[in-house]
């Protein structure tokens, strides 16, 4: 049987062993990192100006698309899709906090916290369908199990 050692400092990592914080660490550096590359781009790479909207809807789309790995990892789970999505977005208010610093106009029209609460509202909107679906599916899946029962 494999001894696992118990170095000091490491029992940090013991949250990763969860699959929905190991997740939300995923898609929270999955969104930072092209947040990040969309910001240089837009602000440091001038000759790219010509190409604006064209960046920014595949900036855009790329963050959706790291925004519903939680969504499609849990949607059977809505606890752990909330809280995967929360740990995503924080990851995100954090870098958009740091990357306030160095872009001053970047917060003046959202706060770090405000683009926290605008995802933290919509993981709290999909996770409340996820969970009104599965609800739905259980009540659905007694019925025609019972469904031999006649009513007298």
């Amino acid at each position: 049987m494999p001894v696992r050692p118990h170095l000091p400092g490491f029992h940090w990592f013991d949250g990763l062993r969860n699959v929905a914080v190991r997740t939300g660490v995923y898609a929270g550096v999955g969104l930072s990192i092209v947040f990040i590359a969309w910001i240089i781009i837009a602000n440091r790479i001038p000759f790219l100006e010509r190409f604006a909207l064209e960046r920014n809807i595949a900036s855009a789309a790329l963050m959706i698309l790291f925004a519903l790995i939680p969504v499609i990892r849990f949607v059977r789970s809505p606890r752990q899709l909330l809280f995967s999505g929360l740990i995503a977005w924080v990851i995100l208010g954090v870098v958009y906090r740091i990357a306030s610093a160095f872009f001053g106009r970047l917060g003046e029209r959202y706060s770090a916290t405000h683009v926290f609460v605008l995802g933290a509202v919509v993981y709290l909107i999909v996770a409340t369908v996820a969970w009104l679906g599965t609800i739905v599916w259980r009540a659905r899946t007694s019925h025609v199990s019972h469904s031999n029962h006649h009513v007298s």
